[in-house]
């Protein structure tokens, strides 16, 4: 069990401790880079004065948080949680030492002067244990190994010489500037309490360190804690422990680089991706039962599937694979892609809008088994497709964002191994379409118009539900209808279309006849055979008769996909044609 080590240090003590001469706070690889702006050192600021000007001087404590540490190989401290805080008290501390630098020296502050300085000093610098005097401003009490940073030597030169430039946009020199200018105006505004305010820092705000010998425990302390909105994700935490696997460190940075991008670009985040691969890792091993953590799955057994020598190759594949998918918005863009036809695209539009994503887990199994297969494109849109019946109509069967999760499970052990029935579904009869279609309507609706004209143009990126019959509405203007017919047949499918959202906007709640002017216009087949329509009266008749059109194409839809439970029943199988390619 690892060892803590739990007891709240006035800052002089933390950092100016004799303990720590010689030995540093190291900001891990893992962390992100500094990215506290002036506004969250403007709050502290404006906390350490307001308590300082309230204290009544009866040892009082300001509490400034916690940060938790583990000790590395070569006893300096790691810091896990709070590097973010700890950077900027380190900034503000030079910053007084700054202005004690510059401030004149009379015989009534010399003492002063010199007392704070030799206070302040070992917080920043070590220094001689005897005379107290700086060694060496390049030993400074904080080092960041931040992979990514491209700053450091800005850090390091503030804290060295306490001078930046202020053309400098870095967030170190930056908040630094700013404290110095605070400093700066409370020193010349209230110079008889400005020692007073620098003491105070030193000896009356408290950090609570948490120190523990295991990097792990460290870790899930850290997890618990909030640390201002700066939390640590999954990807920094595996980054780390591929870091420090890398034989090459540089090109694992620019790598690692690459990968963000690749997500940014893709719309994703590192953890997604990492969650992604996790299916792939578990259709390997034909796993279907409960998911565990995404850091447990890739930590447990000492790194062993971050150790996956195909790992980060994989996952740069992946991540260009969903960032082709992202850019295929668009015609023009699918004839561009690489791994998208016109058909996939429609597909991919209806799932894009499924309440939970579970479907990427499949799709991203299926890219890594068959990524080379010379027919990938098509045996990619039929998957699609299938995909998209199962659980549209799972859902109007099951209405939860849970209910798929086991299919998925064994759909996607399926796909991986190249089975032939890698997809199945027994469709009860019947499904009643005017229920449990609230979270997937517009799934629904843009299917609706994919079948309603096979040689529909995939859909604009911008689309809403309309209400043909408006959800705004008042009785004496509409003909034939009354409050208790819109309540009955507003909501009802019959009365909604997809249809792009700056036209819609336009159409506005106006009546029937005069919303087909923005119908005409509008890319989508359906909306424009809707604006034909010779009525300008939109009726509960018309409702009720395009309902029974809608439901009729989902049902053949389904019923070309999986058979309706009946005698004799029947499982649709779906066969990958395509042979494993990993």
């Amino acid at each position: 069990m690892a060892n803590l080590n739990v007891s709240s240090k006035k800052i002089i003590n933390l950092l100016g401790n004799q303990d720590m001469q010689e030995k540093y706070f190291i900001i891990p690889e893992y962390q992100r880079p500094y990215r506290w702006d002036t506004e969250k050192c403007a709050v502290l600021w404006s906390d350490i004065v307001d308590f300082r000007q309230s204290s009544t001087g009866k040892n009082e404590e300001y509490f400034l948080g916690t940060i938790v540490v583990c000790p590395n190989e070569k006893g300096n401290l790691e810091v896990i949680d709070g590097q973010q805080r700890l950077t900027s008290l380190l900034l503000l501390l030079r910053a007084f030492y700054r202005v004690l630098e510059q401030t004149e020296s009379t015989p009534d502050t010399a003492a002063k002067i010199t007392t704070l300085k030799s206070k302040i000093a070992p917080c920043i610098w070590d220094v001689d244990v005897l005379t107290a005097e700086i060694t060496d401003r390049t030993a400074i009490r904080l080092h960041t190994q931040v992979a990514t940073e491209t700053d450091n030597e800005i850090l390091h030169e503030i804290l060295a010489n306490g001078e930046i430039s202020e053309e400098c946009r870095s967030n170190y020199a930056v908040n630094y500037l700013y404290f110095l200018k605070q400093c700066q105006e409370y020193a010349r505004t209230n110079p008889m309490d400005w020692y007073h305010l620098c003491l105070t820092i030193l000896n009356d705000c408290i950090l609570l360190p948490i120190e523990s010998d295991s990097l792990n425990s460290a870790l899930t302390i850290f997890s618990t804690l909030n640390d201002r909105g700066l939390p640590l994700s999954d990807a920094d935490i595996f980054k780390a422990r591929l870091y420090k696997m890398a034989q090459q460190k540089d090109e694992f940075v620019e790598q690692w680089k690459e990968l963000v991008a690749l997500a940014e670009g893709a719309s994703i985040s590192v953890d997604d991706l990492f969650r992604y691969y996790t299916h792939v890792l578990r259709a390997k091993e034909k796993i279907t039962d409960k998911e565990i953590g995404l850091r447990r799955f890739y930590t447990d057994n000492r790194n062993k599937q971050l150790e996956n020598e195909n790992l980060f190759n994989h996952l740069i594949e992946l991540a260009g694979f969903w960032q082709d998918i992202n850019n295929s918005k668009t015609n023009q863009d699918v004839e561009a892609s690489n791994f998208v036809n016109d058909e996939a695209a429609k597909w991919l539009q209806c799932l894009s809008v499924y309440p939970n994503e579970f479907w990427k887990y499949a799709v991203s199994v299926f890219f890594i088994a068959n990524k080379g297969a010379q027919s990938f494109k098509d045996d990619f849109a039929a998957l699609l497709k299938q995909l998209t019946a199962f659980l549209y109509a799972k859902f109007l069967v099951a209405p939860t964002v849970t209910a798929i999760k086991d299919d998925i499970y064994k759909l996607c052990v399926a796909i991986y191994h190249g089975e032939k029935n890698a997809l199945s579904y027994v469709m009860p009869a019947p499904i009643h379409y005017e229920q449990n279609t609230g979270r997937i309507t517009k799934g629904l609706l843009m299917i609706n118009a994919y079948l309603f004209d096979e040689k529909q143009k995939l859909l604009p990126t911008k689309t809403e539900i309309e209400h043909i019959f408006p959800k705004k509405w008042q009785e004496t203007n509409y003909n034939g209808w009354s409050i208790i017919d819109a309540e009955q047949y507003l909501e009802q499918l019959g009365n909604k279309i997809i249809f792009e959202k700056r036209l819609n906007i336009q159409a506005g709640n106006g009546y029937f006849g005069k919303k087909k002017e923005q119908y005409q216009k509008s890319d989508i087949v359906e909306v424009r055979k809707l604006a034909g329509e010779n009525a300008n009266d939109w009726l509960p008749s018309d409702i009720q008769k395009r309902q029974q059109q809608i439901v009729d194409r989902l049902k053949q839809f389904f019923d070309n996909c999986f058979e309706v439970a009946s005698i004799p029943k029947k499982k649709l199988t779906f066969p990958i044609t395509s042979k494993p390619n990993r």
